[in-house]
């Protein structure tokens, strides 16, 4: 809790390993025994806060009609739930800052997200019609929940999800070619 705190309200590069020791009530020569650097302790508070399964569950299994409402939906819902909101907050804001943090959520997001939905499409086009996926994901966790700017960071999920769920569904299986 203490890292994750540091890393939330200093950034990477304003966290020490100090700082975080200091918060958690142990010597800070403790942390790098258990962690070995900054960098790896980052890595473990990263830990993604949501269940993996969940997604293919929800989203994948019932087919690519109607995927990108059940991922926009899935997606919102894990940021509304306060016991994830918070960790997945301390990703991207890390993310933004410092390019271990970075290379970490692009990983997951290409490996766990990206991944499981990917294999509907089936194309050579996979690859990139993920990434437009996650990049508008990203960039609603980012304008909503970090940044807040409103009215999104107010609007009711199902509004969200009705503006953006068409979008997704295209980005994963319509003509990225028109317009």
């Amino acid at each position: 809790m203490a890292a994750r705190h540091q890393f939330v309200a200093a950034g990477f590069e304003g966290a020490s390993v100090r700082s975080i020791a200091a918060e958690a009530g142990v010597d800070p020569s403790l942390v790098i025994h258990y962690f070995g650097s900054k960098d790896r302790l980052l890595g473990a508070v990263m830990a993604w806060p949501v269940d993996l399964d969940e997604i293919a569950e929800q989203v994948v299994a019932p087919g690519p009609d109607g995927v990108g409402e059940r991922l926009v939906r899935f997606f919102l819902a894990q940021w509304d739930d306060p016991s994830k909101r918070h960790p997945l907050t301390v990703i991207v804001r890390n993310a933004v800052s410092h390019e271990e943090a970075a290379r970490l959520l692009a990983e997951f997001v290409r490996r766990e997200l990206v991944g499981q939905i990917v294999p509907l499409v089936g194309e050579a086009t996979a690859e990139l019609r993920g990434s437009l996926v996650a990049s508008a994901l990203v960039g609603v966790a980012m304008t909503r929940y970090v940044v807040r700017l409103e009215p999104l960071a107010s609007a009711p999920a199902d509004v969200v999800v009705a503006a953006m769920a068409q979008t997704i569904q295209r980005f994963l299986t319509g003509d990225l070619t028109s317009v």
